[in-house]
């Protein structure tokens, strides 16, 4: 079958024809290629098209499609074993290297994505606190937990409204909204409610109203808030973890979280989140503690090795850190250099091996205000042509691009001579 009939099949038994929203290619408005397969820096569409892969399925293919370890691992990992719901040792070993390798991360608990992550953070933040209310920042996206679906309000800025329908609003009346990279944002919202705050949960590298990094400033503020008010603070590195850096973002701005998330690369393309921190904290779990979580499929065998295998090779060749800034680099100032020549309005924010090129005139992007004022259209006509050309990128102006290792010059190459042929007109 084709792309559009199997896309168009689709719709009549999954809503909108996909698993998660963006796939849909619906703020495109055109149809998605259907991926039959992928092997390192590429995928592949049903009709046999290849595409340079700057999506890495929403960040976690850092080894590329297909690597030969982690596909070892899953094989022979699952000639004996495919689910126990029962202690097994591949789950010892990825949790003790996490431990061993990542900077405050004592503990962990294994889950099943990046939302189950997050969301079980904050519940323990909350059993270890003792107190309800979340803060978080206007365009950090944590996973669709109702206690995150929180816009903004237009008044009061500790006001939330719902950001979804079928979230009331008593699931986020607890849910505190404060503005990223505004350090009075948060000395109004600590002073008006510090001592009810259980945590404060924030991507310190946003990556979903595409990349803007915290500043050091706020992040240290922010730092000194909560320990001033003895709140946790929670750094969401579902998309950063193992990406920015091995140790991630936190090691980037040496500031020390007390609880960290995780999902996306260390699950090496499998289904799989965690969370940990500071052994104190940890232990409040049940079975230890009175703060329940459960999960049949956490820690599960073939998600382990295939998390195993990843972490390790990455571990083990800093040299792949070294290559992605390098490829970064090179990229964003080659395309910086040819939307100069050709008199695009853009900017391009990065953070080693994850970028947003942002089509707005605004001098600096580094707030959710900033990213508002974004051109959606020339976003939508640039994504159609990369994608004419064989680029695959993320159909959002508001999402990350991701490079892998086996990225090379010659990718970095076709991706800058696909739009140097882009015309604002098209």
């Amino acid at each position: 079958m084709r792309n559009a009939e199997i896309f168009e099949e689709s719709k009549k038994y999954m809503p909108g024809g996909v698993n998660s929203p963006v796939r849909a290619f619906k703020d495109m408005e055109m149809n998605p290629p259907i991926i039959k397969r992928g092997e390192g820096p590429y995928v592949y569409d049903e009709e046999g098209k290849e595409y340079i892969d700057f999506v890495g399925a929403w960040g976690p293919m850092l080894l590329g499609h297909c690597d030969d370890d982690v596909v070892k691992a899953i094989k022979e990992t699952s000639e004996s074993a495919i689910a126990f719901g029962a202690p097994t040792e591949l789950e010892l070993k990825l949790s003790k290297h996490m431990c061993e390798t990542l900077d405050n991360v004592e503990m962990i608990r294994m889950v099943n994505s990046g939302t189950e992550a997050t969301m079980s953070a904050i519940k323990l933040a909350r059993g270890y606190t003792g107190r309800d209310k979340i803060l978080k920042f206007a365009g950090c996206y944590h996973g669709h937990f109702d206690g995150f679906l929180v816009s903004a309000g237009s008044g009061v800025l500790t006001e939330g409204i719902p950001g979804s329908k079928g979230v009331p609003q008593e699931s986020i009346k607890n849910t505190l909204v404060a503005k990223f990279n505004d350090i009075n944002s948060i000395r109004e919202v600590f002073e008006a409610q510090g001592s009810h705050i259980a945590g404060v949960i924030i991507e310190p590298i946003a990556g979903n109203m595409g990349v803007i990094p915290a500043e050091k400033e706020f992040l240290e503020e922010l730092r000194s808030l909560c320990d001033q008010y003895e709140t946790l603070l929670i750094f969401d590195e579902v998309m950063t973890g193992f990406r920015v850096a091995y140790k991630g973002a936190q090691s980037l701005y040496n500031i020390k979280p007390d609880l960290v998330t995780y999902a996306k690369i260390m699950g090496g393309g499998l289904p799989c989140g965690a969370y940990g921190g500071r052994r104190d904290i940890m232990e409040n779990l049940s079975p230890l503690g009175g703060v329940y979580q459960a999960g049949t499929m956490s820690g599960n065998p073939i998600v382990m090795a295939a998390g195993y295998a990843t972490l390790r090779k990455l571990y083990y060749n800093p040299s792949y850190y070294e290559h992605l800034e390098r490829i970064g680099h090179t990229l964003q100032r080659l395309l910086e250099n040819v939307a100069e020549e050709k008199g695009i309005k853009i900017k391009i924010n990065r953070c080693g091996a994850m970028m947003t090129l942002f089509f707005t005139e605004s001098p600096q992007v580094k707030t959710y205000e900033d990213v508002m004022t974004c051109n959606t259209e020339i976003y939508k006509a640039f994504f159609k042509h990369m994608l004419s050309e064989g680029i695959y990128l993320p159909p959002s102006q508001f999402e990350a691009l991701f490079l892998c290792v086996k990225h090379d010059e010659e990718h970095i190459g076709r991706f800058v001579k696909a739009f140097s042929k882009f015309e604002l007109s098209s």
